[in-house]
């Protein structure tokens, strides 16, 4: 066990170790507010969450591949086209995060009817934990500074728009 944690950290394999922390993350949030969901008599909220997260992964990882292949065919890398790099990986990445927040928004408001407001106050900060659990994932893809410095506002602007919005 030890050679696999000490292979993990190193340096060659960080962008593996964010994913698997990223995973780990996502799923003991969904651990955690399944039990919650649960006990509030919501367990639906939590499956489309779940659900929502698979395609999330599906979704990001498939971008990220397509980025990379549309990034060398065009021969942007941040070395020659810094600017053209970075705005690319943070247009995706914003998208990505956006997406997950209003698809997080719209499902929250769906389990919101008929309960009480304290509930419905626990559903919304499911909600917004979630975006916070989806900033992960994305940004276990795109690690730059500035895109974890702009999506999570970002992601958490547009769930507090839609969720006013619904």
């Amino acid at each position: 066990m030890g050679e696999i944690s000490k292979w993990l950290t190193h340096d060659d394999q960080k962008d593996l170790f964010e994913v698997i922390v990223a995973v780990a993350l996502n799923l003991l949030f969904l651990v955690l507010i399944t039990l919650l969901l649960w006990s509030l008599n919501r367990p639906g909220l939590a499956f489309s969450l779940a659900k929502g997260y698979g395609l999330l992964w599906i979704v990001t990882w498939v971008s990220a591949a397509l980025l990379n292949v549309a990034q060398r065919l065009f021969r942007v890398n941040i070395y020659d086209h810094g600017n053209a790099y970075v705005v690319s990986n943070l247009v995706v990445s914003c998208l990505l995060q956006s997406a997950w927040s209003v698809f997080a928004a719209i499902m929250v408001h769906r389990f919101t009817t008929g309960v009480l407001i304290w509930v419905i106050v626990i559903l919304y900060t499911v909600g917004a934990l979630s975006c916070f659990t989806a900033y992960l994932a994305v940004s276990s893809f795109f690690q730059g500074q500035i895109y974890r410095l702009v999506s999570l506002p970002l992601a958490l602007i547009i769930f507090i728009i839609v969720s006013v919005v619904l």
